[in-house]
């Protein structure tokens, strides 16, 4: 009976659960940077250097060796990962569609749905020769944002986040939608941004 009893005790002890949280706040975060870089059409310059070649040499030596002696300190944070070759494609044909999509969504053809995804707000009201092109735009857009949240979530080794990132991405779309674009609420009504 004893021995019943310490082997109950040592079996308790040893089963430890551990529990992995969503980060909302690194999600979040993850959403706007690939958002904002999705919706950047314009490409951008780097700022250019006033230090010449010898001096920007120099300080780079000096960071080295001040690196080597004084250690940086960070917060432990949680972190999601927004990189790998599937995201990478996946945001790259986004931004590449991106410049078809705005004049939609600035006409207000398309909105962003509560879900995240886009739909086509009043098909009657986009002139007969663009609705083949918006739909196909839109249908694209679609099925990229759903593999977006799936490899993200995949990427940092939890598929099952996926609803969660989704979720969070809706959020996200309609803070970063430009003034004037047509979001759903989690009502079904539409409203202007």
């Amino acid at each position: 009976m004893k021995q019943l009893s310490f082997l109950s005790i040592v079996l308790l002890t040893a089963c430890v659960t551990i529990n992995i949280y969503f980060p909302a706040a690194a999600a979040e975060k993850a959403a706007d940077e690939i958002i904002k870089d999705i919706q950047t059409t314009l490409p951008q310059e780097e700022p250019k250097s006033e230090l010449n070649d010898w001096q920007h040499s120099f300080y780079k030596s000096v960071d080295a060796v001040l690196s080597a002696f004084i250690s940086s300190a960070h917060a432990q944070e949680a972190n999601l990962s927004i990189d790998s070759p599937e995201i990478r494609r996946l945001t790259a044909q986004m931004q590449s569609r991106f410049p078809g999509l705005k004049s939609y969504y600035d006409a207000g053809f398309i909105g962003i749905a509560s879900s995240g995804l886009l739909t086509v707000r009043d098909a009657a009201s986009i002139p007969l020769k663009d609705r083949n092109q918006v739909n196909r735009l839109v249908a694209a857009e679609n099925a990229d944002r759903e593999n977006l949240y799936k490899a993200i979530a995949n990427a940092n080794g939890h598929p099952e986040w996926a609803a969660q990132i989704k979720s969070t991405f809706a959020a996200r779309w309609v803070s970063n939608a430009n003034s004037g674009w047509w979001y759903q609420t989690a009502n079904g009504s539409w409203k202007q941004k």
